[in-house]
């Protein structure tokens, strides 16, 4: 057998200049100022929306005014940020942070012109915001472009108004893809392309001129770009815009499920051929219960897609229409079964709690893998705040050095089911666990109730 050669892989050139990209797109950027009525002093450093969750991100690219203002009377303070046009009769797009709460919205365009806008409708979860203006002729605009076909090494150009510096453009690469800050539909696009307070808001283009994300968030320990910037993808935004301009409020699907990921070991113990998928854990009242969805279920495909992981579920999900069908294929005892799940809303649906079963027989206390357990009876009913006729196995004492315990299981957790099944009885867990032996399991899947909170654990077996 001869020498095998690698196939050579040769880099794009860089763009000779990205000139003609800016001047294209140029006329649809806009400046955003905005004027709030607040009851605190306006510091020299960068405001954060309530309860928000960055220590170390500035997500708040405004730039508000400086100069210190009495704590006891009500002052004016203004901020700056970016958007762009996305249609000739003026709808724009910016961050919810950049807006929320402001009085009076003006928009300045690359011409010099200003005008008032007014809010359509925003999304606090994706930071997403849609303005509109009036105009008699059209307006400069873009169109989105397919955030999914962005690679890692693709050239992208940021355009805003960084620092009050207005209609700034700045280049760069996508760094990585599908980053996620802390909101649940996160889906942030990754670039070294410069960002900095007053780009919020702002597009970041491909280069064909097509918007693939929406500057939103920096990585930085001193407030400038270290070029570690986060843009959320065009794709999550394109349907958050979508609904907006139609009802003026997101309307996001409902599955009615609790997941969570496959790891390695649980995958193992379900006798998956991969993790990927997302594992059922509870399945209240709802869309899903009724399709015949059951705990213990692994979705790997939604709708004609494939399911990575929790996140990627929840996305297309919350993509979905709502009252409509949509075929939803789990993983059930090692076989692919498709359910067709009607889908509710998720801002007005609420998940209800599984109604338990039978009480426990009364047993003394015994000991399994490293774990002292003993049935429920009322006087732990009680102790553990759950309703009257909760079944499972509490956990009462464990040993720290068993693998229950490095899998975070601690006493006061309730062992609802081992191996897919219901466990009311010490014996039952016995049996369940010698059953994944004498078949060759590694480990046993437990789903495990804390506060009420399901979980799996994958718990290896000796």
């Amino acid at each position: 057998m001869g020498p095998i050669h690698a196939t050579p892989v040769f880099a794009e050139a860089a763009p000779a200049s990205f000139a003609d990209l800016a001047q294209k797109v140029s006329p649809s950027v806009v400046m955003i100022t905005t004027s709030m009525t607040v009851s605190t002093p306006t510091q020299n450093n960068p405001m954060f929306p309530e309860g928000s969750p960055f220590d170390d991100l500035f997500r708040d690219f405004g730039f508000p005014d400086q100069g210190q203002q009495s704590p006891s009377k009500p002052h004016h303070s203004k901020a700056l940020g970016s958007g762009f046009v996305i249609s000739e009769d003026g709808y724009i797009v910016t961050n919810n942070h950049v807006i929320e709460n402001a009085d009076d919205i003006s928009v300045a365009f690359f011409d010099g012109t200003t005008k008032t806008a007014k809010l359509v409708g925003t999304d606090p979860k994706t930071d997403i915001a849609l303005l509109k203006v009036e105009t008699d002729k059209p307006l400069p605009h873009v169109p989105f472009g397919d955030s999914d076909k962005m690679r890692v090494g693709d050239w992208v150009m940021a355009m805003g108004n960084p620092l009050g510096q207005n209609f700034s453009a700045s280049a760069g690469i996508v760094s990585a893809r599908n980053r996620e800050l802390s909101g649940t539909y996160d889906d942030y696009i990754q670039t070294d392309a410069a960002i900095n307070r007053g780009n919020s808001g702002g597009p970041l283009f491909d280069m064909n001129g097509e918007v693939i994300g929406v500057n939103t968030a920096i990585l930085s320990p001193n407030g400038g770009s270290i070029g570690i910037g986060f843009s959320m993808a065009s794709n999550v935004v394109q349907n958050v815009v979508s609904q907006l301009k139609e009802y003026g409020e997101t309307r996001r699907g409902w599955l009615g499920v609790q997941i969570q990921d496959v790891s390695s070991d649980m995958s193992e113990a379900l006798n998956l051929s991969s993790t990927k998928g997302a594992l059922v854990s509870d399945v209240p009242d709802g869309p899903a219960k009724d399709a015949g969805m059951k705990s213990g279920d692994v979705i790997v495909k939604f709708d004609g897609g494939e399911v990575t992981d929790t996140r990627d579920l929840v996305r297309r999900v919350a993509r979905a229409p709502i009252g409509q069908k949509v075929q939803v294929v789990v993983l059930r005892d090692g076989k692919e079964q498709t359910l067709m799940v009607t889908l509710g809303r998720r801002e007005t649906s609420e998940a209800q709690p599984i109604p338990a079963a039978a009480q426990a027989p009364d047993e003394t206390s015994d000991t399994v893998l490293g774990m002292t357990i003993q049935p429920l009876d009322d006087d732990l009913r009680g102790q553990l705040d759950l309703s009257s006729d909760a079944k499972g196995l509490v956990i009462g004492d464990i040993d720290e050095e068993s693998d229950a315990f490095d899998k975070g299981l601690r006493p006061g957790d309730v062992i609802a089911q081992a191996g897919q099944e219901d466990v009311t009885t010490v014996a039952e867990l016995q049996d369940r666990i010698k059953k994944a032996t004498d078949e060759g399991r590694k480990s046993i899947l437990l789903l495990i109730r804390r506060e009420g909170a399901p979980r799996f654990v994958a718990l290896p077996v000796k």
